[in-house]
């Protein structure tokens, strides 16, 4: 008998990616300023020790601290670890080593990369030297990486007042998780059925409930579910949300309306945007049915149908 052929597995790259942006208080503020201006500052405690980088807060007392420090922009390499094959967005596109520098003046470490030829040549207690970037915007980035140094510099902290033309008051920084996704079987099934324009959930056989997307098991039950159930196309909205910040490299104008669409027959709402109809016209209840557009594995939105919105005690379980 001829074996069955192996179900094809499903895999694709995904990236979640966003921008954090966030305000500066007077001591990120002048460390990152003084970083564009090739100054390292830290900040000194009540008890004398040199934070680098600098704190807010003392890590022992909770005491608010504002007394700056300029450092060496020479150190010591207390720990560090081999990186063998960087990757996007690292300091360095060839190997390199992320070390943690005790700079002279301070008594904490500030991690960064270090450019050397290979391991053999990174050990404890080897001296180096920050390597500024060629252009610098107020970041932490500034830095562009440490390199060896044959010096011996000793360098006492001198106090600095912190104080820049044009100083920096905000950093955007980026979040980002670049990951291979493969399905299950379940929802192999589910993306198998979107790109035939049906949407597909399975029953458990204890509840009976129906859940979409499938997971492959009962949330409840904890059964596993194989009973595949056709669900929609139509559906409610049970609640939803006004977005007005627009993302980047999402083409649709702001303000839209994101809603949990729970589709007829299924017991699990699901996430959709709603469009045909103004975002202030959107409400819980409303009738929708899915828009595809020519080649799309999904819908692209949902549209009202027209339809009397539906009674509460319809979907109030499904909030």
């Amino acid at each position: 008998m001829t074996p069955a052929p192996a179900p094809e597995v499903l895999k694709a790259p995904l990236v979640v990616e966003f921008p954090f942006t966030r305000s500066l208080g007077p001591v990120q503020s002048a460390f990152l300023t003084g970083l564009r201006e090739r100054t390292v500052l830290g900040v000194r405690t009540a008890g004398g020790r040199v934070l680098v980088p600098p704190v807010e807060y003392d890590p022992d007392t909770a005491a608010e601290l504002r007394d700056l420090v300029e450092v060496a922009p020479t150190g010591t390499v207390t720990t560090w670890a081999w990186n063998p094959a960087p990757r996007r967005g690292q300091p360095l596109s060839t190997p390199f080593a992320w070390a943690l520098v005790r700079l002279d003046g301070a008594d904490t470490a500030l991690l960064h990369a270090l450019d050397a030829p290979g391991p053999d040549a990174v050990r404890t207690g080897m001296r180096v030297r920050v390597r500024w970037a060629e252009e610098r915007e107020g970041s932490i980035t500034d830095i562009a990486c440490f390199e060896p140094y044959d010096g011996q510099t000793i360098h006492e902290p001198g106090p600095h007042d912190g104080v820049f033309a044009d100083p920096v008051t905000g950093i955007v920084a980026p979040a980002r998780l670049d990951y291979t996704y493969a399905p299950g079987r379940a929802q192999s099934r589910y993306l198998a059925a979107l790109a035939g324009q049906k949407t597909v959930g399975e029953r458990c056989p204890s509840c009976r409930k129906v859940y979409v997307p499938p997971r492959g098991a009962c949330p409840t039950c904890g059964v596993a579910t194989e009973e595949q159930v056709e669900v929609g196309p139509g559906g409610t909205v049970t609640t939803f949300c006004i977005v007005n910040i627009k993302a980047r490299n999402l083409d649709i104008e702001v303000p839209y309306v994101y809603a949990h669409i729970a589709l007829d027959g299924a017991d699990l709402a699901l996430h959709g945007r709603i469009g045909g109809i103004p975002y202030d016209q959107v409400r819980m209840g409303l009738r929708v049915t899915p828009v595809w557009t020519e080649g799309g594995r999904y819908p692209d939105h949902y549209r009202p149908t027209g339809e009397p919105d539906a009674d509460y005690d319809t979907y109030k379980e499904l909030l």
